[in-house]
């Protein structure tokens, strides 16, 4: 039986993953870590800082919010533990600090736990090689009005994938206003829409001459995510130290 830690596990999220994790006979969750306590009595012990916890696991599943991360990492460094780290919002020194904890420890990352996402990444990469200059490139995400940072880490991730096909010389533009805001050659359009309950869609448009070729996404559940985690939690138990991404677990 695999000990989970679970890091935001009163958010929506970490809610999903709990259901889940009930369901199967292979993972339990052995301690929770949020900053809101609930009133109910879980059926393991919650603390408000990861730093806190004083409970033995085997992997942390990281939903919580980027300015935990730090902390998060920290204990990982400490402990030696394996965490996938699903939270978005990371930025690059972030990231780096990430890269150095890995070379001591096993660590997943990334801004989409969905198999379809992670699937869509490597479609996009080929289509942007197959394309080439001759088609202009538009990301477009959606998410529910409660979603803090934008564009989505998704959005990001796919900009990339896109990019390594022209060795990352492609500069990103988010949103475009005013009078002079003609399209460059050069230019990764990115989009945020925000909007009611949208669990996450995105779509990548390839727009050349005349023609218009456009891949999409569409989550109909959190819970997509959810169950990428835990396929990347098993998957991360066994691996040696390293940063991984979803491309590894595929």
């Amino acid at each position: 039986m695999i000990q989970v830690l679970l890091c935001g596990c009163n958010g929506k999220m970490g809610k999903i993953i709990r259901e889940l994790i009930a369901e199967r006979n292979d993972l339990s969750i052995v301690a929770g870590v949020d900053q809101i306590l609930e009133e109910d009595q879980q059926k393991f012990p919650v603390f408000q800082s990861i730093a806190d916890v004083n409970v033995k696991c085997d992997v942390i599943i990281d939903f919580s919010h980027h300015s935990l991360v730090p902390v998060l990492l920290d204990y990982v460094e400490r402990t030696k533990i394996p965490a996938v780290i699903c939270t978005t919002g990371i930025d690059q020194p972030l990231i780096k600090r990430m890269t150095q904890v890995s070379k001591t420890v096993p660590i997943l990352r990334s801004g989409n736990m969905s198999l379809g996402i992670n699937l869509l990444l490597d479609l996009v990469k080929r289509a942007a090689s197959v394309l080439g200059e001759a088609f202009d490139i538009e990301i477009i995400e959606k998410h529910h009005n409660r979603k803090v940072d934008a564009p989505s880490g998704t959005a990001y991730m796919l900009a990339e994938a896109a990019n390594q096909a022209f060795g990352n010389k492609k500069t990103f533009i988010y949103g475009r206003e005013g009078k002079d805001a003609k399209r460059q050659k050069e230019e990764i359009g990115i989009h945020a829409i925000r909007g009611g309950t949208i669990v996450g869609e995105h779509a990548v448009i390839f727009a050349g001459t005349d023609e218009v070729i456009e891949i999409h996404h569409r989550a109909a559940s959190r819970k997509v995510f959810g169950a990428g985690a835990i396929k990347a939690a098993l998957f991360l138990v066994n691996q040696k130290p390293g940063l991984y991404t979803m491309k590894d677990v595929l």
